[in-house]
């Protein structure tokens, strides 16, 4: 991909800007942590990131994850925010300090049996009901947990969702609200066990929207890379 260097940083600028608006419109006075989807980007290209000053990143394949990490692990914090078959649990672990995808009792076990310490992650949720997403949907999320509960390594940190694509942002807001609202249910019901804190939502398409209603990452990768 060809990317200007100078234009990333000008996207990079416009993007904070527009999420201390967000913050201001919604009373906010902390920032999201700004999540870049680095599949756009070759691992010989990661500098350009760097060199932006970005750090957090998140990467949807294995594989990806892997060589970026390899040549890079110094310089960015990695999460894994694709879909993570149980096969690829090994390849992945190492690599990140959190996977942001998880929604089955399977890689759950799989996470457990593999991490040699506490693992973070998201709960996957989805907030939509959408056939074609994965995730828990929100009224079997109780009972998900409290069976993921005996595994002791794999520490659920908070939810994340992908919203519905549309051409208006406000369409999407209820969804978002859906999920701080699943996020705070959960947190009280697991007090002791799990830290529900985070809130990984919004995307390029959204995330000021997202921001408003209390995501506390957001990830994004064509509103940094446009060319436009």
């Amino acid at each position: 991909m060809n990317i200007d260097p100078d234009r990333l940083v000008a996207n990079l600028r416009e993007v904070e800007r527009r999420i201390e608006r967000a913050c201001e419109r919604s009373g906010r006075r902390d920032r999201p942590r700004l999540l870049v989807a680095s599949k756009y980007l070759a691992p010989e290209e990661m500098s350009l990131l760097s060199g932006a000053g970005i750090r957090l990143v998140g990467e949807n394949r294995a594989d990806e994850l892997e060589a970026k990490w390899r040549r890079w692990g110094a310089e960015f914090e990695f999460h894994f925010i694709g879909h993570l078959q149980s096969r690829k649990v090994r390849q992945v672990l190492p690599c990140v300090t959190m996977i942001q995808s998880v929604e089955s009792l399977s890689l759950v076990e799989e996470l457990d049996r593999r991490a040699e310490s506490e693992v973070r992650v998201l709960l996957e949720a989805n907030i939509s009901g959408e056939e074609s997403k994965y995730g828990i949907l929100p009224e079997a999320a109780e009972a998900f947990l409290e069976r993921a509960a005996a595994y002791r390594k794999v520490m659920f940190s908070g939810c994340m969702t992908m919203a519905p694509l549309v051409a208006d942002p406000e369409a999407v807001r209820p969804f978002f609200r859906g999920l701080r609202e699943l996020r705070d249910r959960l947190a009280s019901v697991f007090s002791g066990r799990y830290e529900f804190t985070e809130l990984s939502m919004g995307m390029s398409n959204d995330y000021q929207v997202a921001v408003e209603e209390g995501a506390t990452i957001v990830r994004l990768g064509s509103a940094l890379f446009s060319s436009t």
